[in-house]
């Protein structure tokens, strides 16, 4: 009975029962999954994955831009990645005269390859375990803030320790909410250059309406290539540079996938949360994501309506839409999601359960027991306290993180105090402090439309006014709170923006030839931006004392759940670290939409035809593909049926980071590159659901055949590593 009580629990607080579940360590390989992964199809031996002094699979895996997955493909530096993980720097080097986002760019030599502003990816070098040196310095009587100084104190040593004078990046990251302790060494490269990309109608078909769903059609792939100084090392942009010489790529295989074949992910996650208790669950469905929801359809409605009157801005706002537009679908799946499962009910059942272990294993410590005991309560408690406070601070973060008046008024006041000085009628500056603020000025003020900025603001100020909790001072002088109405507060941000001189560049280079003091104490949008920003930073004094309370108490779940079942096997949450997910080809459950093919784990270019729209933004197709199509130009690219391939699905444990990781087969070959999940399994990120949940990949016959047929970039092909 106690067998089956402790099984139950498991499955309930994800411990990895099936063998797709689980995002691993590549030091762990060995010891934790290598026999069930060659069981299903591994041919490769754990130092082929992960070797510190051989090259393996890890040094052709790169973090890109910080927030995707990318890999190497040819030994001159070649990357590969998702359109939409470099949507935002092929946005920014496009102009409406070369419009590179909506048709497309392939460079066919070296001198052609585009350098965004602002683009690095991070190669891992290595990884160790510092569990025990963290934790011997830390006690459970010391306070959270107290051990969190211990701790940062002793990670900057390991930090120092690792980095090579410089050489490397070093991070130790917490696992487990600090019950383990791992470092993290990086090498980092700052010269990375546009080599292709298809057009926005193949790298983004289907748009927000397919995002999340399946089937799909999307060609989502770009292509990058890394630089570095003629000695291989990183260096900033230089005309001088080379090609960086990898250490190791992937070959590509073109066999293709059939269901139930092997594959292997591996990639930077960027966050889960399956240890959320039940009460943070409920938070979130009924308080802080339906506000993100809500705020999120504000802005992209504010952005749009000018987005949509004048290609420019559309190219300028792009990026920022597309980010809003898929975290706006992701909440409301989660909410859907978690809400159908009954996720937060399952979870509430295993708390209980916990709480029963407790105290059938009372040990004789007292002390011990009551801090056990007390685990639950202070969680639950924690989260009652906070669900108005989360679902009023979701409100301001949309509003912060979208309005970039509000957001450049907060970054620029402070520079521009200390440039004018104390004197309350000015101060003389130099030429170069003055050019340093201009130019950090046409940053702030780069691919900027004033009237959707204003409209931005006025629309997302009126909502947090509205729904949220402002506890500010200064906004009471000027509307009245006891009879608030959207009209009144539009027409606040209305003049507050008419008279500040900040909101935009040509008003700002007036007001820096002339520059006084009291313009800036006076204007009320830098000291509104300069409040809400605060708000938004400082906790109340009881949520500060309860969440001192939560996190050591969370903690301490965590390790109790593991203490119950210590010959599991656990993964830790994502957290941006290298991982390793394996699983198989395979299709979702019958009775979920089927797709063009005879099987619903891959689709083809027949479907795409079928969905095809002329002139519609989501679902438009160039004339060459559709020639392509109808001619069954598909070349050596088509599968054995004679279809061209576009995506397949797999049941990979995966998460938002992953995207642009390479999917691979039993051999290491590259098969496809992961770019989203399935709104069905939208809950993925608190509770696995190994029948729903699955990860969605374009083929890389697709991505081929756009290189070679549609494009013509041989170039590109050349370089490659193609086993037939």
């Amino acid at each position: 009975m106690k067998k089956l009580f402790l099984l139950l629990i498991a499955v309930l607080f994800i411990l990895p029962v099936k063998a797709d579940e689980g995002m691993w360590f590549l030091m762990h390989i060995e010891r934790l999954n290598y026999v069930d992964m060659q069981k299903m199809g591994l041919q490769l031996t754990p130092e082929e994955i992960y070797s510190i002094n051989n090259h393996s699979l890890k040094d052709a895996i790169v973090q890109f831009g910080g927030g995707c997955t990318a890999e190497i493909i040819s030994s001159n530096g070649l990357v590969l990645t998702n359109h939409h993980c470099g949507y935002g720097q092929i946005a920014g080097l496009s102009t409406e005269e070369n419009d590179y986002l909506t048709n497309g760019f392939w460079a066919k030599s070296h001198a052609e390859e585009l350098k965004p502003q602002s683009l690095s990816v991070r190669f891992f070098v290595r990884m160790d375990d510092v569990t025990d040196r963290i934790l011997r310095l830390v006690n459970d009587n010391m306070t959270e803030e107290m051990r969190e100084r211990v701790v940062n104190q002793e990670i900057a040593k390991i930090e120092k320790e690792n980095n090579e004078g410089g050489k490397y990046t070093v991070s130790v990251r917490p696992f487990y909410n600090g019950n383990e302790y791992y470092y993290f060494v990086y090498q980092d490269f700052k010269d990375v250059r546009l080599v292709g990309t298809p057009p926005n109608s193949i790298g983004k078909f289907g748009g927000d309406t397919d995002n999340w769903e399946w089937p799909r059609h999307t060609g989502d792939f770009a292509i990058f290539r890394v630089y570095a100084d003629k000695n291989g090392n990183p260096t900033e942009y230089s005309e001088d540079n080379v090609p960086l010489q990898t250490k190791y790529h992937l070959p590509i295989s073109l066999k293709g996938v059939e269901e139930d074949d092997f594959a292997m992910i591996l990639g930077y996650p960027g966050r889960t949360n399956r240890w959320m208790p039940a009460a943070g669950i409920d938070q979130n469905v009924n308080y802080a994501y339906p506000a993100w929801v809500e705020a999120s359809k504000v802005a992209m409605d504010a952005m749009k309506k000018h987005m949509d009157q004048n290609q420019q801005v559309k190219l300028d706002y792009a990026p920022k839409y597309a980010s809003i537009a898929n975290y706006w679908k992701n909440r409301q799946g989660m909410i859907d999601a978690l809400t159908q499962h009954k996720t937060a009910d399952k979870k509430r059942e295993a708390e209980n359960q916990f709480q029963e272990w407790i105290v059938t294993s009372f040990d004789g410590d007292n002390e011990k027991f009551e801090q056990r005991l007390r685990i639950m309560d202070e969680i639950n408690a924690y989260f009652e306290l906070t669900n108005e406070y989360a679902r009023s601070q979701n409100y301001l973060l949309m509003l912060l993180r979208n309005s970039r008046i509000l957001s450049n008024s907060y970054r620029m006041s402070p520079m521009i105090m200390k440039l004018i000085g104390s004197d309350e009628n000015g101060s003389k500056t130099s030429d170069e402090e003055l050019r340093a603020v201009l130019e950090n000025v046409n940053v702030y003020f780069s691919k900027y439309n004033s009237q959707l900025e204003e409209e931005m603001l006025q629309e997302l100020l009126t909502l947090y006014l509205m729904r949220g909790n402002y506890t500010g001072t200064i906004l009471p002088n000027y509307l009245d709170f006891n009879n608030l109405k959207e009209s009144t507060v539009k027409d606040f941000v209305g003049e507050i923006v008419e008279q500040s001189v900040i909101v935009n560049a040509e008003k700002f280079n007036e007001f820096i030839k002339n520059p006084q003091k009291s313009d800036i104490k006076n204007d009320v949008l830098i000291n509104l931006a300069q409040e809400l920003y605060t708000i938004y930073n400082n906790k109340p004094e009881e949520i500060v004392e309860a969440e001192e309370k939560y996190q050591k108490a969370f903690r301490k779940m965590i390790q109790g759940f593991r203490d119950m079942n210590p010959d599991e096997k656990y993964y830790p949450d994502a957290n941006s670290t290298l991982r390793l997910s394996y699983g198989k080809v395979r299709a979702l459950p019958r009775g979920n939409k089927p797709n063009d093919a005879s099987e619903n784990y891959f689709t083809t270019l027949k479907g795409t035809v079928a969905k095809y729209q002329p002139g519609d933004e989501e679902f438009d197709m160039p004339q060459k593909l559709i020639d392509l199509y109808n001619a069954k130009d598909f070349g050596s690219y088509a599968d054995k049926a004679g279809h061209l391939p576009i995506n397949f699905l797999t049941d990979h444990d995966i998460t938002g980071g992953n995207s642009g990781s390479p999917v691979l087969n039993g051999k290491g070959e590259l098969i496809g590159i992961a770019f989203d999940g399935n709104i069905e399994a939208m809950a993925g990120d608190v509770i696995f659901d190994d029948q729903l949940q699955r990860a969605i990949n374009v083929d890389i016959r697709y991505v081929l055949f756009i290189i070679d047929k549609f494009a013509g970039a041989t170039n590109i092909i050349e370089e490659l590593t193609i086993a037939e």
